[in-house]
């Protein structure tokens, strides 16, 4: 044989002995299907035999830049892509020149699915079940859960906001989530582009409805204040589309992937006239964070800032170095520490330069190996080191702050050391905060009392400009030495 398919499921290497056996000389053997794979290295050796197994549907699968992005291969490089693949079996279908009806053994009403499973484990002589489900059924937008829901229309001082989360990932089901549920705020819908995760997470923390439509919630009068927790490249659209529908918006980092964004959001926001805005900037508002800034309230010197960022390794491929979606590391997560930075000084940044990595073999991604030098309005400086080239064994996150004689240390959110500052040693948390509890906590609060948004505008359009930046110079080439001379 030319070429040997494979189709089987087993844990048996037989069917690809098999297969050797009745190949020819430099035939080639594909494995579809799933089976042993102790290869006896003599059935391939005489006869020279190619062996290879097949992606499933073809090429294109489990690329996300193919399947999410809508980038397709060239005809000439690749024949056989996985939509094409698909579209010649449709088309054969269309042309009743492929037929499926012998592998249809048995059809079963949905409703006794079980009954079908148990069909397939018991005769083996059935090759496929299919279940057939009832036409005209009506599907519901929206998920009702058994409690009822709130019935605010916006949010009145003295009142708890009423709340919608657009996003149900991993971040906002581990942390989001349950620190709102945590809060006095009415929790009325989450919302996940799958319905299967927007269920479990209001069953899980109290919502009162679930779907997977984002308008629901926007177009929802009840609700007065959504939470957005997708991914990065949406976050903007979302802001902006909340804060049009009279929202208030707590919105995770980053706000912008751009400065177009960036300035879209900022006409939505003065438009929204008395909305409140906010970016998840959670540490600093963790409590030895909160400590460090009380202590350095008393300062009359500049401060010197050190943040060390051990990141860690991200593969180049995943959606966060993506710049289109994730924006990069520096963007998607290294405005928390120049965030931090800024809350410790207290005055705006007035100056920014960046480095990045060298552009040698091995380096890879070289944005997430990163310092960045910031200055400020009252002569403090501070520098981030953002660094994806370390070791796990080392801590995370390093805070170190230099003035006036003493410095203060904070190590990884979990013990603060102070070094000549008289009454003070150190401090240490039971656990590691890093805020999270508590800024969402002072969101729903500040909406229910009543003042000034948590964090002004001022500051949350200056830190995501300054990771902009970050990233714009960051790969300018530094003064040569020869421009250093006296001469």
């Amino acid at each position: 044989m030319d070429a040997v398919i494979i189709t089987a499921s087993t844990k048996s290497n037989e069917p690809v002995h098999q297969a050797a056996q009745m190949s020819r000389k430099r035939g080639r053997i594909v494995l579809v299907g799933v089976t042993g794979l102790a290869l006896d290295r003599a059935d391939f050796y005489e006869k020279e035999l190619t062996f290879q197994v097949s992606c499933s549907y073809g090429p294109g699968r489990y690329d996300e830049a193919y399947e999410q992005r809508g980038q397709d291969y060239p005809f000439g490089f690749v024949r056989w892509t996985e939509q094409r693949n698909f579209e010649a079996v449709l088309d054969l279908l269309a042309g009743k020149q492929l037929d499926f009806g012998a592998l249809i053994s048995r059809q079963v009403p949905q409703a006794q699915a079980p009954d079908a499973y148990r069909l397939l484990t018991e005769d083996h002589a059935l090759l496929g079940v299919i279940l057939t489900y009832p036409e005209n059924v009506s599907t519901a937008r929206v998920i009702a859960m058994p409690q009822k829901p709130a019935q605010n229309s916006r949010t009145v001082v003295g009142h708890p906001p009423v709340v919608g989360v657009i996003g149900a990932g991993n971040f906002a089901s581990l942390v989001l989530l349950p620190a709102l549920a945590k809060t006095d705020a009415r929790l009325k819908t989450v919302v996940d582009s799958s319905g299967a995760a927007s269920a479990l997470a209001a069953r899980k923390y109290g919502f009162a409805q679930a779907t997977s439509e984002y308008r629901e919630a926007l177009e929802d009068a009840d609700i007065t204040t959504v939470f957005i927790a997708t991914r990065h490249n949406t976050h903007a659209r979302f802001v902006i589309e909340a804060l049009r529908a009279g929202k208030h918006v707590f919105v995770e980092k980053p706000l912008a992937l751009n400065r177009e964004e960036l300035l879209q959001v900022r006409s939505a926001w003065e438009e929204a006239g008395d909305r409140h805005l906010m970016i998840g900037f959670n540490r600093r508002f963790a409590p030895l964070a909160m400590r460090m800034r009380k202590l350095l309230a008393s300062r009359s010197q500049p401060l010197s800032v050190i943040y060390t960022v051990n990141a860690g390794a991200i593969p180049p491929e995943h959606w966060t170095q993506d710049l289109k979606v994730g924006g990069g590391r520096i963007i998607g997560e290294g405005c928390h520490f120049i965030d931090l930075i800024r809350h410790l000084v207290g005055a705006p940044i007035v100056g920014l330069e960046a480095r990045m990595l060298g552009d040698v073999p091995g380096v890879g991604v070289r944005q997430d190996k990163m310092s960045i030098l910031l200055e400020f309005a009252d002569g403090s400086m501070g520098t981030v080191h953002y660094l994806a080239n370390g070791s796990k064994r080392f801590p995370k996150e390093r805070v170190e702050v230099f003035s006036e004689g003493r410095v203060l240390v904070l190590d990884n959110f979990q013990r603060l050391q102070g070094y000549g500052w008289g009454g003070f040693a150190g401090a240490r948390g039971m656990r590691q905060d890093k805020g999270h509890q508590a800024e969402i906590q002072a969101f729903i609060t500040r909406l229910q009392n009543g003042g000034e948004m948590v964090i002004p505008w001022s500051e949350l359009e200056e830190v995501t400009l300054a990771s902009f930046v970050a990233v714009e110079c960051a790969g300018n080439q530094p003064h040569p030495l020869s421009e250093l001379t006296l001469e």
